[in-house]
């Protein structure tokens, strides 16, 4: 099969199984497969794909792209992806360019992650500023084996170990986390359902965290038309400067405030 089929199949198929965006994920498929970027599979149309079909049955099944490539992009980072734990998403990554902006004038800041997940937030927060003394904290066996692997692969040096919201009262310079927020799966992408429920599927964690962190800064991601709640909740636990950042759909996506 040479690339021009492959991506005409592939776009074929994924469209016809309800894809949002069939003709990017056929080129990521086959650039995976070459070893190329997206617009690198253009090169030569005319080259022979191999083993396309077993990813592209799984993407035609609706697993998410990232498990189905086993890696994912994460501001400078490539992260190693599986279903134990979620695709790391771009609005997240404005969660780490706010706490980063926050540790802007501290030296050697305590950062404490809370759902580490596959490590993106506590890794990128690592990656980009050195000096900062990074944990990361879940409940998911699977996710803290995931995270650590994700640290070794990277060579940044970030303690990951077993824990839930209560270590966010152990004292930090900033506490982040991207708690789930998610009332129910029913009618969302079918993605969705591949990803760990444990941490999509909840409420009550954001009031949670703001009660008992004990830490200068307090950066949370949120849900679409969550926001506001959230902000009132920081300022009533005391919390100054509470701000709302959008993400680049324009969502309301992150608040923040201080102690």
């Amino acid at each position: 099969m040479t690339v021009r089929e492959a991506l005409l199949q592939a776009e074929a198929r994924l469209r016809a199984a309800g894809v949002d965006t069939p003709r990017v994920d056929a080129e990521l498929l086959v650039g995976h497969l070459l070893g190329v970027t997206r617009t690198g599979v253009y090169a030569d149309m005319d080259a022979p794909v191999e083993g396309l079909e077993p990813l592209l049955a799984r993407r035609e099944g609706r697993e998410p792209l990232a498990y189905v490539l086993g890696e994912w992009g994460f501001r400078r980072l490539t992260l190693k992806t599986d279903a134990r734990a979620l695709v790391p998403r771009p609005e997240t990554e404005i969660v780490v360019e706010r706490a980063l902006a926050l540790l802007a004038d501290r030296t050697s800041p305590r950062v404490l992650d809370i759902g580490v997940g596959s490590g993106a937030i506590a890794l990128a927060i690592k990656d980009e500023r050195p000096d900062a003394r990074v944990t990361g904290v879940d409940v998911s066996p699977g996710a803290l084996a995931l995270a650590r692997e994700n640290a070794q692969l990277l060579g940044l040096e970030v303690d990951i170990r077993a824990g839930d919201l209560d270590a966010a009262a152990e004292g930090w310079d900033l506490v982040v986390s991207n708690p789930p927020y998610i009332d129910s799966l029913d009618g969302l992408q079918p993605e969705l359902g591949r990803e760990p429920a444990l941490a999509l599927v909840g409420s009550g964690f954001h009031a949670a965290i703001a009660r008992v962190a004990a830490t200068r800064f307090l950066v949370l991601e949120v849900g679409d038309g969550q926001a506001a709640a959230v902000a009132a909740t920081l300022e009533a636990e005391g919390y100054r400067g509470v701000r709302v950042t959008r993400d680049l759909a324009g969502i309301e996506r992150v608040v923040e405030g201080a102690r």
